[in-house]
Parts: C-alpha cells; structure tokens; sequence
C-alpha cells in the first residue's frame, strides 16, 4: 500500500511519517512524502534511507505533479499548510493559496484516481473562542485569523467532496501541538529557546489566554486511528486534555530553563487574538478508542531537554527565519 503524506518534512508530518517507517508490521505502508520545503521544513526531519520512503520535492499546487503521485497513491493523510498565524495576518495570500487551492488541487486528484481514505489534518482554530465548555465536532465554524479562515475553507472544500462525489474524507481537528522538533516560531520551542540563550521571551497581553496542549506523538496516534478506523464524511476533535493560560505556560518553561519573570517581556496583543481553544474529544475515544497517552508534565520536561541537546537543530532554522535577533 502507497500513502501520499503532505507537508512531512515539518514538524506533525515528519513525525508521524517516522512512526509509519518504525513499524514492521507485514502491512506497513510505503510512504511517499510530498513536501515544498518552506521555511519550516527541513529534510533532516526524515529518513531519506529508509526502504519505504520516497521523498518527492514539490507543491501541492502543482497540479501536474499532484496528479502524477496520487494516480500511484492508495491513500492521502495531508498535513501541508501555512499555519503561523501571525503571519497570516500580515499576508493572507500564501494561506489561502497552500491551504485552500492546494487541498483543492489535492481533492480534485484523489477524485480523479479514486484515492481514499482522504485523512484532512486540520485545527481547532477554526472554531473560534469558546468561553466555557468544550466544541464538539457539530459546533459552527467562526475563524478569527486568516490562518483558520483558510483551514475552515479546506475543511468545507474536503467535505463538499465527500457529499457531493462520495469521497472518503475524514477530517481532524488538533489542539496546540508541542514536542521535539517543532520550528522554533511556536510558542513553545521559541520561549525555550530564547531562554536557553539568555533571552527575553515575548508574552501577548495579560497571557489569559488558553489553549489545550496535545504532545504531537498523541497527534499522530489519533490520526492514524482515524485513517484506519475513522468514517467517511467524519470530523473528529483530537485533544490533549491539558488546558492551559499562556501565563501559566509561560511559569513552567521559566522553571523548566532556571530563568525567572524579569526574563518575560510583555507585548501588545495579537489582533483577533481568540481567548480560549477547548475541543471535546470524546467521538475520536468512543469510536476509535483514542485516549493521549502522554502526561503534559514529563511530556515537557523531555522537550525542553530535547531544544538543550539539539542547538545544531534549531539554530540554523531561527537564524534563516530571522528569529535569533
């Protein structure tokens, strides 16, 4: 079996591609990774040796070479997209290209060649703020930011070709992914780092804001299982049941490094800046059986650890992204 991943050279798809390629189930599947190569992706990500992986330079855009890979492909998980959302808002045009015409590109191809499952990785951004409770997966769509404005549009096209052309979609909604490997312009990686080199770290506003914390190995679990025992035409929320302020994140990577508040440097709030992300996971743990199986604390600790042991990783990629200044 031959399963086309996008965007596998940055941080979500290369780790789940690299849990794919551990396995040596008889039925583990050939992986061939379509990935641009954007500021946030890096080919030292993957293992170009490994037997089952074919990595493929190019665009999801492109809808020759698109075309070309799913007519060979069984299967699609796509988790190509821009997805800074400070970015978007001072570009919008790169994210709605990528994320919206470049699903289509894929959509459009996997239609022609009868390729499914169509596993689309998308977030709970799309949802917008939720002042108590949880989503569930019915809930209206109301993007804040260009970025989840561009998701949600993705989300709509993937499932319009499922009602309409009876093609087997299956979408995810993901909380605020961590864990090793994550470009350093996520909150996470950026304040470890900034820290570890004797920085100050930027905290929007008063850092009310929260948002659920899900270790990207538990990501990608829950996407396989959606991928092997989802539904068609399906939406299911893929949490980690940690919830937390920025500022209350902020105090334990302070701890974590040995750094103290004079270190944090607050800034003037991001614009449409959503006050709390909470997404209801319960569909993904009654039908699939998922549950995150890493605690949030050693979770941490270990990719903190991971950004002290690994500056020949992440220093080259902050000063290309002009973040080392």
């Amino acid at each position: 079996m031959n399963l086309l991943v996008t965007g596998a050279a940055g941080f979500i798809g290369s780790t789940y591609v690299r849990t794919l390629l551990a396995s040596s189930a008889p039925d583990a599947p050939h992986v061939t990774v379509l990935d641009r190569l954007t500021y946030a992706g890096s080919l030292d990500n993957l293992e170009l040796g490994h037997p089952r992986l074919t990595f493929v330079h190019g665009d999801i855009c492109d809808a020759g070479l698109v075309d070309k890979l799913m007519a060979e492909a069984d299967q699609v998980v796509h988790f190509a997209a821009e997805s800074h959302v400070d970015r978007s808002l001072t570009g919008a045009a790169d994210f709605v290209r990528t994320n919206v015409l470049g699903t289509q590109t894929l959509l459009d191809a996997a239609l022609r060649h009868g390729v499914g499952p169509f596993v689309h990785i998308s977030t709970d951004e799309v949802y917008g703020s939720i002042e108590s409770g949880a989503w569930r997966e019915d809930h209206p769509l109301r993007p804040s930011s260009p970025y989840s404005a561009s998701k949600a549009s993705s989300d709509l096209l993937a499932l319009a070709h499922h009602r309409t052309h009876g093609l087997d979609v299956r979408i995810t909604r993901c909380s605020n992914n961590y864990g090793p490997r994550q470009f350093p312009e996520k909150i996470i990686p950026l304040f470890v780092t900034n820290l570890l080199d004797g920085k100050k770290v930027p905290l929007y506003g008063d850092g009310r804001n929260v948002r659920d914390w899900l270790h990207v190995e538990d990501h990608c679990h829950g996407v396989d299982l959606v991928r092997t025992k989802g539904r068609p035409g399906e939406v299911y929320n893929i949490g980690g049941g940690t919830e937390l302020s920025n500022r209350n994140l902020t105090g334990l990577l302070l701890q974590a490094c040995g750094a103290g508040w004079d270190r944090v440097e607050y800034v003037e709030d991001r614009k449409g800046h959503d006050l709390r992300y909470s997404v209801d996971w319960s569909k993904a743990r009654d039908e699939l059986g998922y549950r995150p199986r890493r605690d949030f604390t050693t979770g941490l600790a270990e990719t903190v650890a991971w950004y002290r042991d690994n500056r020949a990783w992440w220093e080259p990629l902050k000063r290309r992204a002009g973040l080392s200044g």
